[in-house]
């Protein structure tokens, strides 16, 4: 099936892909990926395991390139080191140092983006709330469970305030209730100018967001807001909607 794409109306673009392909020695694994994410809206990436949705976020982020296309970010080509301090990233791998506790870790981070003292203390507080380990900031991170060192990773991603949001399957251990009070700070970022590109499987999690991207097989199959895809796919739910554009549910 051709890329269907559904646009409401044109708006300026924070991210622009054009024609992106990305081979791993002889395999490839996107095909010529075209898409615009607008500024100050939460788009989400679904597809299942293996379809390319950790590749794209990472030629988006910068920490890898493209075999043949463009990718650009806030009107700059990707990849380019000065960026860095424009994005915040969260890996599907948890990029933690597991002999430091919490605390010195965020400080760790705090340094690289050169952040005042009196914001630094200020900032790791407002994270550390968020994610619900204020009483675990001095314990060592090799101690942390699974879901504590992704609610880590992603006070790490939102620490030093970025424009640009990247969460590759950030709620992953997370428990519903604290889920929640993460999506509803995602909510307020997005109101106050934040463009957030997230992976998910969390078909709820697909529904908050402004604009989807379907991916499968490295192959950008569908995008639009998430009522628009129902629509296009005569479907009540996002799963429904997927299934139509694979050519599973006629």
């Amino acid at each position: 099936m051709e890329q269907l794409t559904l646009e409401a109306s044109p708006q300026a673009s924070c991210v622009r892909i054009n024609h992106v392909d990305r081979f791993f020695s002889k395999k490839q694994v996107l095909f010529n990926i075209n898409l615009d994410i607008p500024y100050s809206q939460i788009f989400g990436i679904l597809g299942p395991s293996g379809s390319g949705k950790t590749t794209l976020v990472k030629m988006i982020a910068g920490v890898d390139e493209a075999t043949n296309g463009e990718v650009y970010v806030l009107d700059k080509k990707m990849p380019l080191l000065s960026m860095l301090k424009k994005i915040g990233y969260m890996a599907q791998a948890d990029a933690l140092y597991g002999e430091l506790t919490a605390a010195e870790n965020l400080n760790f981070f705090a340094s690289m983006f050169k952040m005042p003292r009196a914001k630094k203390q200020q900032r790791i507080k407002e994270v550390l709330e968020l994610v619900d380990l204020t009483a675990f900031i001095t314990r060592q991170v090799k101690h942390y469970s699974g879901g504590m060192k992704r609610r880590l990773s992603l006070a790490i991603a939102l620490l030093h305030e970025p424009p640009i949001l990247i969460l590759d399957e950030p709620t992953v251990g997370i428990d519903p209730v604290l889920r929640m009070s993460i999506w509803e700070e995602l909510g307020k970022l997005r109101d106050n100018g934040t463009t957030i590109i997230v992976t998910t499987h969390v078909m709820d999690e697909l529904e908050r967001c402004d604009k989807l991207g379907m991916i499968r097989d490295g192959k950008l199959i569908a995008s639009g807001s998430p009522c628009d895809l129902k629509a296009a796919a005569s479907s009540s739910t996002i799963e429904g909607a997927f299934l139509y554009f694979i050519g599973e549910r006629r």
